[in-house]
């Protein structure tokens, strides 16, 4: 998200280990006496560093694995990288795999960065997902030179479970899969939700300018058995948020996304509009809502981006302008709290800039993030 050359990996992990014990510590309250999900943490560990052999860094993307298959197993943590090793972003090319039950790291997929098939090439986004029939579909947002001035539409890549490439999925529809998926997933058949933040961005700018033009795609899929998914249907259920290219973040747009338990609401975090907004029959619906229903705006968000949903069914949203994560109750409309879970001063405000996936541990006693400055996958419990 940040500028990662003035961070060195040695710095950059000491320090995480020095804020580990007093990260959850601290917190703005936003409701006295409030009850909410974050308060029941209270301990964060740096679980590994994420920069695999070929030094990709900048970690985007967060999926726990729902079933054992090929090289994963349930409960696996798979991060994506968005940056390759000279710091470019848009050009990151690998998924890697945090085992649990052994405290190790592998490497489950390097993708080809000159994947033809995919336009424009690979730079792997925090859109990823693993189904329970063993499939990965990851998202591109891809650049030459690590700016938008080189960005390709990109598209999303079927990976089997041993991290080989099975297929790749482009539309017109497609362009730049930017934010955390949400997934409707069941067995032979899934349904997929993802941003595209590339419409009408290009260039960079001093004052880059806002188009109105970002969606959220559904993908209706089937899974035939031993064979990759196949999209029977694809219809874009929101539109018309902002985006725009970023020198720093490369871009910033409508991020995270998360499913209410009926799957009668989809909940979209709008970066640009700093607001959480809501979507009626996301699985149904046969046109757009537009920008949706605001649920919440401002307060204690700063620039929200990726979404994950806590047991207790409130929201949870990282901010990109601070080290908090903001717990909010979707129903009520409130922002119950934020707490910190990133208190690097080497940015002001601390944390700016470093968070971005979020996943909840299959127990729903926590939740994985990951501290992109320094190139490590943490855990909250």
């Amino acid at each position: 998200m940040i500028d990662r050359h003035i961070h060195t990996r040695a710095r950059g992990l000491a320090l995480a280990a020095a804020v580990s014990a007093v990260a959850l510590l601290g917190s703005n309250v936003a409701h006295a006496g409030a009850k909410g999900f974050l308060e029941t943490l209270h301990h964060n560990t740096t679980l590994i560093n994420t920069v695999p052999e070929n030094g990709d860094q900048n970690p985007y993307a967060i999926v726990v694995a729902p079933v054992s298959a090929g090289t994963v197993k349930a409960g696996d943590v798979l991060v994506d990288n968005f940056n390759n090793s000279t710091n470019l972003q848009g050009a990151g090319s690998t998924i890697v795999d945090f085992h649990p039950d052994t405290g190790q790291m592998t490497v489950f997929a390097t993708i080809p960065r000159d994947l033809k098939e995919c336009r424009g090439g690979v730079g792997l986004s925090t859109a990823m997902t693993m189904l329970k029939s063993g499939w990965v579909i990851v998202g591109s947002t891809p650049s030459n030179d690590g700016t938008t001035n080189t960005k390709g539409a990109g598209c999303l890549i079927v990976l089997d479970s041993n991290g080989k490439i099975a297929s790749t999925i482009s539309s017109p529809n497609i362009n730049d899969p930017w934010g955390n998926m949400a997934v409707v997933d069941n067995g032979a058949s899934a349904t997929l939700f993802v941003s595209n933040a590339g419409f009408g961005v290009g260039g960079v700018s001093d004052e880059p300018p806002v188009f109105k033009q970002a969606t959220v795609l559904r993908l209706d899929l089937e899974i035939p058995e031993g064979k990759a998914p196949v999209v029977k249907s694809e219809t874009v259920v929101g539109s018309g948020f902002g985006a725009r290219a970023d020198k720093g973040v490369f871009l910033v747009g409508p991020t995270g996304l998360a499913l209410s338990s009926d799957h009668e609401l989809l909940y979209v975090s709008d970066a640009i509009g700093n607001r959480i907004i809501e979507i009626e029959r996301p699985m149904t619906r046969e046109a757009t809502a537009g920008v949706g229903r605001e649920i919440t705006a401002d307060g204690l968000l700063h620039r929200p981006l990726a979404l994950a949903s806590a047991p207790n069914g409130h929201l949870l949203a990282t901010n990109a302008l601070n080290g908090q994560v903001v717990e909010i109750d979707p129903v009520a409309g409130k922002q119950i709290y934020a707490r910190w879970i990133d208190t690097d001063k080497a940015q002001s405000p601390p944390g700016n800039g470093d968070l971005f996936g979020i996943a909840m541990t299959p127990t729903g006693d926590g939740f994985y993030f990951v501290q992109d400055d320094v190139n490590t996958l943490q855990l909250a419990r």
